[in-house]
């Protein structure tokens, strides 16, 4: 059910126009949020504003890109400053970590790389990515990992949310459970279909990833894999990264999470492991790309920085995560920024 803030709250958190789902007559539970700079090891400029915003307390978390170009200068950094760091697990951009992979394989395109964030879904789609490829690539990519940080990761998601794909969120969740790696992400965010700002394809796209979230949660629960209550991020991406978006975001997480209808199975929910809901922290994941542009031919994961990364929209997300009203919003509704490694 989606009930409305007092009009004071509505126009300090939500864009013109939107409701922030709330339920009212309960008692406010502590709140760690788990802000995940993704794609750490893109490029040098990546790694520089990751740095920055956890150097000022604006993310408390990393994920890493094992087969970026600056994978091991972003893993030293991690050492040198203590940076929580889980595994950015990549199967649509650039080369395969895999050397026997990279000659012959179901996971490249016509060009040797992998076959790109729709293309990788395409070819799953048309039943041409063979599973055993997928394990192979996804095991490798921890091993590299470890041969990087001298550490199994945290956590463990997928680049572009392609660990909850049909098949191979079953793939995903095994490798999990191999390596004894507990944690995930599941791209599940509350009021997601009210953010009116969302261009359509973003939003196609969105709820696309969603429902294969939904699809999976079974799967990783069954591989004992454990999440946050809540997940947001999708809708304060790059241009779309403000105050107001992060912490309309916030509330509905927070309300979700306050609510019986929360999306995820609560037995599995990293929350759960404590006493009862009302003594117990609710735990949420937001999902951060800051950076600086990267510069042309330089980084990516095998074939050049994308588009995204080299636009302005990552500056945005760092600029408004170091803000100090944003910081200070935090401590006002007592939000303490933590790592999966501290759930």
């Amino acid at each position: 059910m989606i009930l409305t803030f007092p009009k004071s709250m509505v126009s300090q958190f939500a864009p013109a126009g939107l409701k922030l789902l709330q339920v009212t007559g309960m008692p406010q539970r502590r709140v760690k949020i788990v802000i995940t700079g993704d794609d750490f090891g893109y490029c040098p400029r990546r790694n520089q504003g990751i740095v920055e915003c956890f150097l000022a307390g604006a993310i408390s978390n990393v994920s890493l890109l094992v087969n970026a170009s600056a994978a091991k200068d972003a893993a030293e950094l991690a050492k040198r400053h203590n940076i929580p760091i889980g595994l950015h697990a990549n199967l649509s951009e650039g080369l395969p970590i895999c050397e026997q992979l990279r000659k012959e394989s179901s996971l490249l395109n016509e060009d040797g790389f992998f076959h790109g964030k729709m293309g990788f879904r395409k070819a799953l789609k048309n039943g041409l990515i063979k599973m055993s490829e997928v394990a192979q690539e996804l095991r490798a990519q921890v091993q590299h990992f470890y041969t990087l940080t001298n550490q199994l990761p945290h956590h463990m998601d997928g680049h572009q949310h392609v660990h909850v794909l049909p098949e191979i969120r079953h793939v995903f969740a095994q490798v999990l459970y191999e390596f004894g790696i507990r944690y995930t992400r599941m791209p599940i965010e509350p009021g997601l279909r009210h953010c009116s700002w969302l261009e359509q394809h973003l939003m196609d796209f969105y709820m696309n990833v969603e429902q294969d979230a939904l699809n999976s949660i079974d799967v990783f629960k069954n591989h004992k894999i454990r999440w946050p209550d809540a997940y947001i991020g999708l809708s304060t991406m790059g241009k779309n990264a403000s105050l107001s978006t992060i912490q309309f975001a916030i509330e509905n997480a927070i309300s979700a999470g306050e609510s019986t209808s929360n999306i995820a199975h609560e037995d599995h929910l990293v929350s759960s492991a404590s006493s009862s809901p009302e003594h117990r922290a609710l735990t949420v994941e937001l999902m951060v790309h800051p950076g600086y542009p990267s510069i042309p031919e330089e980084g990516g994961c095998g074939e050049g920085p994308d588009d995204f990364s080299q636009s302005l929209d990552r500056v945005q997300e760092l600029n408004i995560l170091k803000n100090p009203e944003l910081l200070k919003y935090y401590k006002r509704r007592n939000i303490q920024l933590c790592a999966f490694k501290d759930l």
